[in-house]
């Protein structure tokens, strides 16, 4: 019987406790032949707050969700499905599905160190900020665009009458 990787579905936030639950189980139940690995994905993300202040934290790629590798027979299937705080296996009329190879590759490659880092702000178009740094300073405007990956954002203040988009880094605006 070949051991595959299981989609395993927890109480949200619940994720560690579930794991080392489930590895406590595997010890003291001997199951270290049927069940070999517990994983929950992870990537590391770079919130910008106000201000331009970069806070970096891991974050779960699927909260709520955790992957172990094993053998499914009744035996590990038991063990798994009754540890505190699993809800089930995801699979199709409650019947287990493996991931593929790919699948599997796929959601590794985004908890990689080295992998593209996701960025998230509270910035979005149309919300109002005021310009606090630079020749704007102290202009209001409306946010046109949002560009992560350069930390920037596009604001539309209004020059002479006229709406003229500007180009600043988030540390140069601030909510209204």
């Amino acid at each position: 019987m070949a051991k595959k990787w299981y989609v395993i579905h927890t109480y949200s936030g619940y994720e560690n406790k579930v794991r080392t639950n489930l590895l406590h189980r595997i010890d003291s139940m001997g199951m270290q032949e049927k069940i070999f690995d517990v994983k929950i994905p992870t990537e590391t993300v770079t919130d910008i707050k106000e201000g331009g202040k970069r806070v970096t934290s891991e974050k779960k790629v699927f909260p709520g969700y955790i992957l172990v590798q094993m053998e499914l027979d009744d035996e590990s299937w038991y063990v798994v499905r009754n540890t505190p705080g699993v809800t089930g296996f995801v699979g199709s009329q409650g019947k287990p599905v493996p991931l593929s190879r790919e699948e599997f590759n796929r959601i590794m490659k985004r908890t990689e160190t080295g992998a593209k880092q996701k960025t998230t702000t509270d910035f979005v178009e149309g919300m109002n900020v005021k310009v606090t740094s630079g020749p704007f300073a102290e202009f209001d405007g409306t946010i046109a665009e949002v560009n992560l990956d350069r930390s920037t954002v596009k604001v539309m203040v209004t020059i002479f009458g006229r709406d003229t988009p500007v180009e600043l880094g988030f540390d140069q605006v601030a909510r209204v």
